[in-house]
């Protein structure tokens, strides 16, 4: 039998879709995971559901997705020496997470061989984490000497992405471009280190070895943590196509000045969102609503419009199966609303004027995740299983 979930008395619904970012909608209904109908409670099939969420007027959101994290071993970083920072995450809102190396990894190998047999062995480990967060990983960081047939044989085993070019051995334009060309040929997305060094062995990446490398995505242009001069920002958001990555680890001027040009130039569907977290500067579990709230405060951004950063956008951008809510998408959502005392009248106000919301309610491929959250300020509504 089919599982059936229903949210209802939704006050704002939040598509993650820059082309229409609020829908003229209150209910959500879900089949098995997935979203099966969106709209007015009188126009859809609600009976027989096995599960049924008042919203009593929260905000519906499509989970967050947080595009560039570093995990190591389920939800534990030796960087911090954490666990349950995954978890954490999940009480602000990241629903999902997209490796960009496991770079933390103690002894982390540097042959051919072992980044291979690395990058397979952590797609295979968070493919299977029984946390209800959704973490994709394994992402090889890349060194020199690999192969053509190592890019073939990590895609054949499931491999879809790769580490940060940069942070390991290739870090000259010209060797990253060929691995990013194989990478591409067996369909494994790239991004690149942007900005001065973060760990050891990794160093500068400046826009002349971003633009020759030609990765998918400009990972943290706002740098991770130190970030390149404005200029070389504009300069690769104007000559190229790739992904603008802004993170919480990074300059918050840069940051500003990204999305700024992102605007200028009519594309801001390349804006994604990430933390650069577990990093030097620890876990920060409430980082992606943070920088939804940074950027529609200080970049005078419509608060719908930011939460599309750190959903749709980079649903799209990376090519997966939630952040919208629209049918046929993973039922992944957040339930938000404005936090207790803020000043603004209701969330997107508040988020507006720079306020973190609350977060009520996460549901993951049609399960409850969690109820309130324990890291966020309370919200002025908890939905709730009726």
């Amino acid at each position: 039998m089919a599982k059936k979930l229903v949210i209802r008395n939704v006050s704002i619904m939040l598509s993650g879709a820059l082309e229409a970012p609020i829908l003229d909608a209150d209910t959500v209904v879900c089949v098995d995971g997935r979203i099966d109908s969106v709209g007015k409670e009188t126009d859809l099939d609600t009976g027989g559901a096995d599960v049924t969420v008042d919203a009593k007027g929260a905000a519906l959101a499509p989970g967050l997705i947080d595009s560039h994290v570093h995990p190591v071993a389920g939800d534990w970083t030796p960087r911090q020496s954490q666990v349950n920072w995954i978890d954490s995450s999940m009480h602000g809102g990241v629903t999902t997470m997209i490796s960009a190396g496991e770079a933390h990894f103690p002894g982390r190998p540097r042959d051919p061989k072992g980044v291979v047999a690395l990058a397979i062995a952590a797609q295979r480990s968070f493919s299977a984490y029984p946390g209800l967060v959704k973490v994709h990983a394994g992402a090889p960081i890349l060194e020199k000497d690999m192969v053509e047939e190592d890019f073939q044989y990590m895609a054949e085993a499931g491999v879809k992405l790769l580490g940060e070019i940069g942070l390991g051995g290739v870090k000259a334009g010209d060797e990253a471009k060929v691995m990013v060309d194989w990478a591409r040929k067996y369909g494994i997305q790239s991004t690149i280190h942007t900005g001065g060094p973060s760990i050891p062995g990794s160093g500068l990446i400046d826009k002349d070895i971003v633009l020759e490398a030609g990765a998918d995505i400009i990972g943290h242009i706002n740098g991770g943590h130190t970030s390149l001069p404005l200029d070389q920002i504009r300069c690769l958001c104007e000559e190229c196509g790739a992904g603008i990555e802004i993170v919480h680890n990074g300059n918050e001027k840069a940051a500003l000045f990204a999305l700024r040009t992102a605007f200028e130039l009519n594309q801001s569907e390349r804006v994604i969102l990430g933390t650069d977290g577990p990093a030097g500067s620890g876990v920060q579990p409430l980082g992606i609503l943070r920088m939804v709230s940074m950027l529609s405060s200080l970049g005078d951004i419509p608060a719908e419009t930011a939460f599309c950063f750190a959903t749709g956008n980079t649903a799209r951008m990376r090519d997966l199966d939630c952040g919208l809510i629209e049918e046929g998408r993973a039922a992944d959502f957040v339930f938000l609303d404005r936090a207790q005392h803020t000043a603004g009248k209701d969330l997107l106000e508040s988020v507006q004027m720079g306020d973190i919301p609350g977060v009520g309610m996460v549901v993951i491929d049609g399960q409850v995740a969690s109820g309130r959250s324990r890291n966020t300020p309370p919200a002025e509504t908890i939905p709730e299983v009726v």
